[in-house]
């Protein structure tokens, strides 16, 4: 079985921390490592198959195909499909392939402007493989997935019907380069948290779980999400009902700086794509492949180029191939731009464009494309974090009681105020496996300033800062959409974001990514300050009251004056707390976790003054547990458990709050005393352990001292 999940986030951290995850080092999906299968099938003379996405009706999906047509799939390798199979000839165009029966216009959209970018291409397509001596019927590909660019291992079998590829269609019989990409984009398919698992954890993995997205996953989506996971760069979505001034500049530039274009007409009255009088398709993504300024009639005229990936249909308004407004341009623009073919591409005005399509997506691998001045040099902080209902989906700020308890990052700007200088990308993860089950919630950000009098401020602000602040800066609407971005200009200091839902309790992850053009320095805000145990400090001790306890743990325990976990559950839940108790008390394992931690002798039992001390902090801690239980339901809430830490002198991360409700918290999402008085005590030895046997800073264990710690407390 797979480490628990708790470790995989450690690794996953530590590999990101040393640069695993990166373009030059991408992380391997479910551990298959290319280099290391091509030498084991190459050795051994075998055509790899792979078994996390098999060639079977699974991998295909439901409802792309018939169930007739389903049952007459073969899956076959491109030599079995052609002689002489190549992976690329003479080079990738836009015009190498053709949409199939997917639904899937909007990513072969974004295939049609990655060709335009060899840098980014090579990055999505290695080309050090192809039908050679080596060939083993092994390939891969890379794309990026929220914070981290991914190998994706995949064979060559391909699904065909009478020998004829079902889906993306080559335009060369005998390329296949199209066909393999758009398969391994299938199985990486998903918006699912991707863990990168090492090799040794997948013979364990069941097969039943091991195919992570299928063909069905790409019948609808956005060409924004295909150009994210071929880029990892920066998105701008442009809502061409209300575009910007400087539209046309901004397309310009975007174009010089090798970024991805794309954009998408408005749906039609129904949900199938429909052909308009005009020649544009209804509900269906398009490529920009030129932005170009020509001069028709003494005047300057704003031309864009687009493309249908149906690689046929095109526009037939003003400049479509056989407009004669060609004949008014000089006859060298005419050479250069006019193609009188039916491909697909075609040429329409910026006013067109404006009044035909719905929104235009911009991806690029860095926002010089954002800025007028090219000089510019951004910074990139990036954070990940959780909603979890209960605790850090506190959601938008018409929910004043709760909006506190969303993650917070503290952002400081250094160096001088300048023009659009920070740009703020919030971006939803989801828990779903299967891209097409995923609905996005709607999501935005708040920005504070934090002013001089709140710079020494350390943990999260709570309830009362915030009614008393505005925020500098927002999104102007939450939108369910997987990414939402403002471009800002705030001025140089200290800042506070607090991205979040629009209604509470709504639980997904999230990636913020903060660029800008100065230094910047971000951190979360709930963990910084240390956490310090303190609950012996709020109680007294009176030698009298102590004497007594002593003579009432006499009393209890066996001739030894010891106490086992038996005796333990029993004085607990028919003595010191009972009438307290609402959920049938400690149940026995609880006990035996309690003496662990209390045991300095490690005999399995607790002595007298092991046996105090555990009565003394049970006090506390219970205490504590009525004074936050503001609701007065005998429980605490997952925000009440917030308070309580804080009251019991422990101030921990978002994140292990969120781990402390999954672990300790009912599936109602509150506390019980016995859980909370567990929970703390736990809490508070592994903070001992941690300063008796670190540095302060980290921790070295032998395996045997590891074991010998860990199996016992």
């Amino acid at each position: 079985m797979p480490p628990p999940g708790a470790c995989l986030n450690i690794m996953e951290a530590r590999h990101r921390r040393d640069g695993f995850g990166r373009a030059c080092s991408p992380g391997r999906l479910f551990g298959q490592d290319f280099q290391q299968l091509k030498e084991f099938c190459v050795s051994r003379r075998l055509k790899f198959i792979d078994d996390m996405f098999p060639p079977d009706r699974k991998s295909i999906g439901q409802g792309v195909l018939s169930p007739s047509d389903l049952a007459r799939v073969v899956w076959l390798r491109p030599a079995r499909i052609v002689q002489n199979p190549s992976f690329v000839l003479r080079g990738f165009s836009r015009f190498d392939f053709g949409q199939g029966v997917l639904g899937n216009c909007w990513f072969l959209a974004s295939i049609g402007a990655l060709t335009f970018q060899d840098q980014i291409l090579q990055q999505v397509v290695p080309q050090e493989q192809g039908f050679d001596e080596n060939y083993c019927g092994l390939f891969h590909f890379r794309f990026w997935r929220f914070g981290k660019w991914v190998d994706v291992v995949i064979d060559d079998k391909l699904p065909t019907i009478n020998g004829s590829l079902i889906f993306v269609q080559s335009k060369k019989q005998n390329e296949f380069w199209p066909a393999l990409l758009e398969k391994a984009y299938a199985k990486y398919a998903q918006t699912a948290r991707v863990q990168q698992l090492p090799l040794c954890v997948l013979p364990f993995m069941p097969s039943s779980i091991r195919v992570c997205g299928s063909y069905t996953d790409m019948n609808a989506g956005t060409p924004a999400e295909a150009m994210m996971d071929f880029t990892g760069g920066v998105h701008m979505c442009i809502q061409l009902s209300d575009p910007p001034p400087d539209l046309w500049e901004l397309m310009s530039r975007a174009g010089n700086f090798g970024a991805l274009l794309s954009c998408s007409t408005p749906q039609g009255e129904s949900s199938s794509l429909t052909l308009s009088p005009n020649g544009l398709v209804q509900g269906h993504a398009y490529t920009v492949t030129g932005v170009v300024q020509m001069t028709s009639r003494g005047k300057p005229v704003k031309m864009l180029r687009l493309w249908n990936p149906w690689g046929k249909g095109e526009w037939n308004g003003d400049w479509s191939d056989c407009s004669s407004l060609w004949q008014t341009v000089s006859s060298q623009d005419r050479e250069k731009c006019l193609s009188v073919v039916n491909d697909g591409e075609f040429w329409m005005m910026l006013e067109d464009f404006s009044k035909f399509f719905t929104d235009l997506d911009i991806c690029g691998l860095n926002p010089n494309f954002l800025d007028e001045d090219p000089s510019s040099q951004w910074t990139t902080s990036v954070a990940e974090g959780w909603w979890v209902a209960g605790t850090t989906a506190g959601g938008c700020m018409n929910y004043k009681d709760s909006f506190w308890t969303n993650p917070q990052y503290r952002v400081k700007l250094c160096g001088e105020k300048a023009e659009k200088n920070i740009l703020v990308s919030l971006m939803q993860k989801h828990d779903k496996r299967n891209r097409h089950l995923v609905q996005n919630l709607h999501i935005g950000f708040s920005i504070f300033e934090v002013k001089e009098q709140h710079q020494a401020h350390r943990g999260k602000f709570t309830a009362s800062f915030f009614s008393s602040q505005q925020p500098v800066a927002q999104t102007k609407t939450f939108m369910n959409a997987r990414e939402v971005m403002e471009l800002l200009t705030l001025k140089p200091g200290e800042y506070m974001i607090v991205p979040s839902t629009f209604h509470p309790n709504e639980t997904a992850s999230f990636l913020l990514t903060i660029l800008s053009k100065t230094e910047t320095r971000c951190y979360e805000n709930s963990g910084e300050r240390s956490p310090e145990p303190g609950p012996q400090a709020m109680k007294v001790k009176n030698r009298q009251e102590d004497e007594n306890k002593d003579a009432f743990f006499r009393q209890h325990s066996d001739k030894y004056e010891e106490m086992n976990a038996e005796q333990l559950q029993k004085i607990l839940n028919e003595n010191l707390l009972k009438g307290d108790l609402q959920s049938g008390g400690f149940s026995i394992d609880a006990c035996r976790s309690m003496v662990a931690l209390m045991d300095t002798s490690v005999t399995g039992r607790l002595n007298s003054s092991e046996f105090i001390r555990l009565w003394n902090k049970v006090v506390i801690y219970k205490d504590i547990f009525f004074q936050t239980d503001v609701s007065r339901t005998g429980t605490l809430s997952l925000t009440e458990l917030r308070n309580a830490l804080i009251a019991s002198g422990m101030r921990v991360s978002d994140d292990t709050l969120n781990l402390m409700a999954l672990r300790y918290g009912a599936s109602s999402g509150h506390m019980t005393l016995e859980s909370f008085i567990s929970l703390i005590l736990r809490l508070d030895c592994m903070f001992k352990i941690f300063r008796q046997l670190s540095d302060g800073k980290t921790m070295s264990l032998q395996e045997s001292e590891w074991i010998y710690v860990s199996m016992y407390t």
